[in-house]
């Protein structure tokens, strides 16, 4: 932006001296300037995403991803919708939320051989352990996410052929769970969004 201060040569041909500005007014102006230009050039509003999450998995750690990557779009103004179908329907349920376990067969992550995880017990032991470390942490509970995704406009939704496969009842869900969603409109939720993730 040039701020030198020419002449300009008015209609009856004498010279017009040109209008004079303060060190602080132009400085303030190249600000604003830079401002708009930087708006411009980011254009970085994420206002208009969609993003759909298909929930599989029904265990403790496999509750945790959906909800917090759905909060956090959310957080971002995204258009998020998170499908329950299958065990990941639990994550919803009011009552089998609460006793979700953490799995230590298999798991690459436990310090014991599967021989021993595999022992009665485990997975009770396991899940206290990684209870234990949330609350030491600070982290937010499952409940306490599922209250941050819907506060944020998360549209939670339970798979209606896994609620009769499961013989859930609808009441059996959290309030503000939407219920009798089938796998065609999860589908054009889908097809329409930017981001898809299946956990």
């Amino acid at each position: 932006m040039s701020t030198d201060n020419r002449a300009t040569t008015t209609d009856d041909g004498t010279a017009d001296a040109a209008p004079e500005f303060a060190p602080a007014e132009l400085q303030a102006l190249r600000e604003r300037v830079d401002e708009l230009e930087a708006s411009l050039i980011d254009g970085t509003d994420d206002g208009g995403k969609k993003m759909t999450i298909v929930a599989t998995q029904g265990s403790f750690d496999m509750a945790y991803p959906p909800l917090i990557l759905a909060s956090t779009a959310a957080a971002f103004g995204w258009d998020v919708v998170v499908f329950h179908t299958f065990w990941g329907l639990d994550i919803l349920h009011e009552e089998k939320s609460k006793g979700l376990k953490l799995s230590a067969v298999g798991n690459p992550n436990m310090p014991v051989p599967n021989a021993l995880a595999a022992m009665p017990g485990m997975d009770r032991m396991a899940t206290r352990m990684m209870e234990r470390k949330i609350d030491e942490n600070g982290t937010a509970t499952i409940e306490e996410l599922i209250d941050l995704s819907l506060e944020q406009g998360v549209d939670l939704q339970a798979c209606q052929m896994t609620i009769e496969l499961m013989d859930y009842d609808e009441d059996d869900f959290y309030d503000g769970v939407t219920t009798g969603v089938g796998a065609a409109t999860a589908l054009q939720h889908m097809a329409e969004s930017d981001v898809q993730l299946l956990v």
